[in-house]
């Protein structure tokens, strides 16, 4: 999708609709007021059938009005003015978008940006609108044998309220077009099968974007390298599968001599649980268990088009969970990259153990700061539900960046806290502790095994268990958290 900025009225403007906003007792908003006055009353007249009142996520089509020059309006319900903010735009966004795609309109443009969004200023509000309708439009039909053939959303207009506010709207806008498609990748690779997104095809999609991006370059890593490097926690969870394990490893330079961010995501691109295995039950989800993996690879593509000056490793360990005479068993202990040792009483707590060989790895790059995502538990579901991802970090100020870029990207996290209380039950009579602490807190106790691993680091921990894919009638990959970690790198870079 193609975005562009205008700072004239929608009377004139040359489009196949025009998106406007009523607010809630049928008040109308500054646009939908200029388009009445021009069309003489029409829109007025539309609204006093009843059609529309303006309560939130209500639409409705108006053909050609007389004295507009756009083939359509659609006046969107925006709610209750004072209470207009970043859910409410969102939500408005979403019905517009969806009320488009019905009509088959090839061009557009909201005025919604125009309105006052509390909390938000121009550049996020253009970049929410261009993330929305993007996403909207996303289509993953690419293994049907017949391929959705429904019109698209091609070219977005974003009105801003004047010519400076355009101006700072197109650089959110040209933002926004490097993270859409970073979205998409990652939630193309989180939506393949299994049998098509391997390990061995994630390695490939880190090759693509090295052999695209020269600011890019890209190394795997194979089981004989691992073994090397002392990975046995990695490598206990690949034991009982055929397919190779990979160590990805992306490196975005455009910062210098700077110290790296690194971003180290979960590849685990099938978790039958192992020995340790899982109900049948919406097991086919389990694909989406690299969807941590998926962000970094869309994070790095966003970073290689927006040119960042700023470094960056992306490492990825990616492997199945698998069950089979060779794997791994519940009580077997393993010796980690970093020389501690691990009592595995759970193979189904697999991703901390690939991660955790990775969190160590990142240590050779010397990081700024290393930020680790996973889908990690399903406990994170429990406590957070789908809306928020879980962010655990000793660092208040890691923490605040975190959640303030999250906040901006309308990818929003939550803190639980990381306190030594929870690691007491990670305690093991036969390793330096064990993988699993019960069900009390199993998020925070996840996040406190990770921690064990990131001493002297300042590293913070995401769980997308609840935020990376959505079940039922829209079961997909949501592309979470690429929005938050493409807006977290944006004002590290922009700040210096």
């Amino acid at each position: 999708m193609d975005f562009h900025t205008t700072s004239a009225g929608p009377a004139r403007q040359r489009t196949d609709c025009a998106i406007v906003g009523i607010y809630q007792a049928r008040r109308l908003s500054a646009d939908a007021a200029a388009l009445d006055v021009a069309s003489g009353k029409a829109v007025s007249a539309a609204i006093s059938s009843g059609d529309i009142d303006g309560r939130p996520g209500a639409t409705l089509l108006l053909g050609r009005l007389p004295g507009v020059s756009c083939k359509r309006v659609l006046l969107v319900g925006l709610g209750k003015k004072k209470e207009f903010g970043a859910r409410q735009l969102r939500s408005a966004n979403a019905a517009a978008a969806a009320a488009l795609a019905k009509t088959g309109a090839a061009s557009a443009i909201s005025f919604l940006t125009r309105e006052t969004v509390d909390g938000l200023d121009g550049y996020a509000v253009a970049r929410l609108t261009a993330h929305d309708f993007d996403s909207a439009f996303y289509r993953f039909d690419e293994l049907k044998s017949k391929k959705d053939k429904r019109p698209k959303l091609k070219k977005l207009g974003v009105a801003g309220a004047d010519r400076n506010a355009a101006t700072e709207m197109d650089r959110a806008l040209k933002d926004a077009a490097a993270i859409n498609a970073g979205v998409a990748l990652a939630r193309t690779l989180g939506n393949r099968p299994a049998n098509v997104c391997t390990p061995a095809h994630l390695a490939d999609t880190g090759r693509q974007l090295a052999k695209r991006y020269k600011s890019v370059t890209t190394k795997v890593l194979d089981r004989a390298a691992m073994k090397r490097h002392g990975m046995g926690a990695f490598l206990s969870v690949t034991a009982g599968a055929d397919a190779p394990p990979q160590l990805i490893v992306m490196e975005y330079s455009g910062g210098g001599d700077d110290a790296p961010i690194a971003l180290v995501g979960k590849g685990i691109t099938f978790d039958t649980g192992g020995i340790s295995i899982k109900p049948a039950a919406a097991m086919d989800e389990m694909k989406f268990d690299m969807c941590g993996a998926a962000s970094v690879f869309g994070t790095m593509l966003a970073l290689a088009r927006m040119r960042l000056p700023i470094n960056v490793v992306g490492i990825v360990p990616a492997c199945e969970n698998m069950p089979s005479g060779s794997a791994t068993r519940p009580g077997d202990i393993v010796e980690t990259m970093s020389g501690q040792t691990v009592e595995i009483l759970n193979t189904d707590a697999e991703g901390r153990l690939i991660l955790c060989d990775a969190l160590t790895y990142s240590r050779k790059f010397n990081p700024d700061t290393v930020i680790d995502i996973a889908t990690l538990t399903g406990a994170c579901v429990i406590a957070l539900g789908a809306h928020h991802s879980g962010l655990m970090t000793p660092h208040q100020d890691l923490a605040d960046e975190l959640l303030d870029a999250g906040r901006r990207a309308g990818d929003v996290a939550w803190p639980l806290p990381l306190t030594p209380e929870y690691a007491e039950s990670l305690k093991s009579n036969f390793a330096d502790f064990a993988n699993v602490g019960g069900k009390p807190g199993g998020a925070i106790t996840a996040g406190c095994f990770l921690q064990k691993f990131a001493d002297g680091l300042n590293w913070a921990h995401l769980d997308i268990a609840g935020s990376a894919w959505k079940s039922g009638d829209q079961k997909g990959a949501t592309g979470r958290p690429v929005g938050l970690l493409s807006q977290f790198l944006i004002d590290r870079a922009r700040a210096e």
